[in-house]
């Protein structure tokens, strides 16, 4: 980081649990809001090469996304379900 910032910066701590969330959900809108400036570390590249690699080798092994997807929605309400 180029500049130092104080953390958390003024006032950070004065605001509700809900504000602080929206603070900092709109820096980070902010942030990706022009991707190409986002650097991407080498070894997050690797673990993509490799995971490609293992389901080209591996094609039955994994779920498709959709499966993936209901499977965590589901235990999100569950969570939210009382009882």
């Amino acid at each position: 980081m180029a500049t130092n910032l104080p953390l958390p910066p003024p006032g950070f701590d004065d605001l509700s649990v809900d504000d602080q969330i929206d603070y900092i959900q709109s820096l980070w809108d902010r942030i990706v809001a022009e991707p190409d400036q986002i650097p991407i570390p080498d070894w997050h590249r690797q673990v993509i090469r490799q995971r490609m690699a293992d389901q080209e080798a591996n094609p039955s092994e994994g779920q498709p996304w959709e499966e993936v997807r209901d499977e965590i929605r589901n235990k999100l309400e569950r969570r939210k379900s009382p009882g």
